[in-house]
């Protein structure tokens, strides 16, 4: 049964709406705002709506639709009402409401409370200029607003292009903000705004406010780059009668230099930081706490144990900071302190979407495996096996000469150091490549050995070198037991090989 339209929103209790646009992939302060809304929609036992604006016929696309119910769902946040599961106040795509919104465009034409506005492109830009030669404010004249019914029933006739236009009120006009406080706006210098483009293509504005009438959201949690559409958003409500809405800005998501986020510090869509391999819990502890803090000094919390402390009291009114090092700190501790079947079954679900496709296509995944156990204390997340230990899945790999010496030792001692492992693992079977058994055989031979027992750096590192091309890298023998001794011995050969033939001292 649908409910009455005519019913109060407060008579619902708390309903909080995310409504984004699939104009470009989720982006990681929508799906912050998308977090705040769900906490407090759990924490009040609200409701929490999915809503899609696509009004935007040129720039949405369903590619970028999907994008927003997996990212959400990648992060837990399960919707109550939307449009791939329905609710009573649906459609929940603004594209399948048109003719809802064109009721209310009329209602607002038949009270003069907005107008049909003819102006050109050319006149209204030469408005703009008149006014600022004067000093004022460049916002429009508002010289339709006058016209008589007469011209406007002729202009409609000869199909001159319009728009409508809202009769702003000559006032101020204040609103409490939940986070911020008390915000006044003159309405004199916001003017007679747009709100739609003809009456089957209604603008931002206009939608977002019958949108949250009829779908009784009560509260809004949003950015606060919205701060100057809230007094628009107010006077339409008022102008159709519709219940007042507890709105609640929040901070803006910074990048280190204290400038709006953007692509050049990195990755601005939640999907890409799902595909360099971060786990959602991370991604929603470091979220929680852009512009958030609990009452306590406590930095990791699961989704139930935020949804219990969450409040907008705590929600800061400065910029938030995205600091891509916190977020790699949460990473790395849930893939240390999960239980590694766990991260096992994480890993290999990346792997399935993983850009490296053409490394997993040539091992078998319990290679990967083998590799994700020694190499978990040293990486923030699942891209980092590829990127820094990328010499488990090569076959050639490139490290200037000098990287193998050690201390002061000469590029002959190098050799003889190299030399020395070669001969030592070729004696080894290949069923004794474990690294418990090589490091047992290797340790034994350097007790015996005067020349590397006070000093096992002069061997162990250009081996590990060798085999790795890292300054940093797993123990050797850790190295050696899943690459095997075929590839080893060709690696520690080819490292003999670079030093003799470019040895310069």
């Amino acid at each position: 049964m649908t409910p009455d339209p005519s019913t109060p929103q407060s008579l619902f209790g708390p309903r909080l709406r995310i409504a984004p646009s699939p104009t470009g992939f989720l982006h990681v302060g929508t799906a912050r705002t998308a977090l705040f809304n769900f906490l407090l929609a759990r924490k009040t036992g609200g409701k929490f709506i999915l809503r899609i604006e696509d009004t935007d016929k040129e720039r949405s696309k369903k590619e970028f639709e999907q994008s927003i119910f997996d990212g959400l769902k990648w992060l837990g946040l399960s919707w109550d009402e939307g449009p791939d599961i329905g609710g009573p106040f649906g459609p929940y795509r603004q594209s399948e409401r048109i003719d809802l919104y064109q009721k209310y465009l009329e209602q607002l034409l038949a009270e003069d409370k907005a107008y049909f506005c003819f102006c050109s492109p050319e006149d209204l830009e030469a408005q703009k200029r008149d006014l600022i030669s004067q000093g004022k404010v460049p916002v429009y004249s508002g010289r339709c607003r006058y016209l008589s019914k007469e011209e406007i029933k002729k202009n409609l006739s000869d199909n001159k292009p319009y728009v409508i236009r809202l009769k702003m009120p000559s006032s101020k006009i204040k609103f409490k903000d939940l986070i911020r406080g008390e915000i006044e706006f003159d309405l004199n210098l916001i003017g007679d705004i747009i709100i739609a483009k003809n009456l089957k293509e209604p603008l931002y504005n206009f939608v977002v406010v019958v949108d949250d009438y009829l779908m009784k959201i009560n509260y809004v949690i949003r950015g606060e780059d919205h701060i100057s559409n809230t007094p628009k958003q107010i006077v339409l409500q008022e102008m159709l009668g519709f219940d007042k809405v507890n709105y609640a800005h929040l901070p803006m998501i910074l990048g280190p230099d204290k400038s709006k986020l953007s692509k050049r510090h990195g990755a601005t869509n939640l999907i890409d930081y799902q595909k360099q391999g971060y786990l959602s819990e991370a991604m929603i502890n470091f979220l929680a706490l852009l512009g958030w803090h609990p009452h306590q000094e406590q930095e990791i919390f699961s989704l139930d144990e935020l949804i219990e402390q969450f409040s907008l009291e705590r929600v800061q009114k400065a910029g938030a900071i995205f600091n891509i090092n916190k977020l790699n700190w949460f990473n790395n501790f849930y893939l240390k302190n999960l239980p590694f079947e766990e991260v096992e079954k994480r890993f290999l679900d990346y792997l399935k979407t993983s850009p490296f496709q053409s490394e997993i296509k040539k091992y078998p995944l319990e290679y990967f495996i083998k590799v994700l156990k020694i190499e978990l204390p040293r990486i923030n997340k699942f891209e980092d096996l590829f990127i820094q230990s990328d010499f488990f899945f090569k076959e050639e790999i490139d490290y200037p000469k000098e990287l193998l010496i050690w201390k002061s030792a000469d590029f002959n001692d190098i050799i003889k150091a190299l030399e020395d492992s070669l001969n030592l693992l070729k004696e080894i079977e290949e069923k004794e490549m474990t690294a418990l058994n090589l490091q047992s055989k290797f340790m034994l031979f350097i007790e015996g050995n005067d020349l590397y027992k006070n000093d096992r750096g002069k061997i162990l590192w250009p081996l590990r070198v060798a085999l790795s091309g890292k300054k940093a890298s797993p123990p050797p023998f850790e190295i050696i037991e899943i690459i095997g001794k075929e590839r080893a011995i060709k690696r520690i050969e080819k490292a003999i090989q670079l030093v003799s033939n470019n040895n310069d001292y």
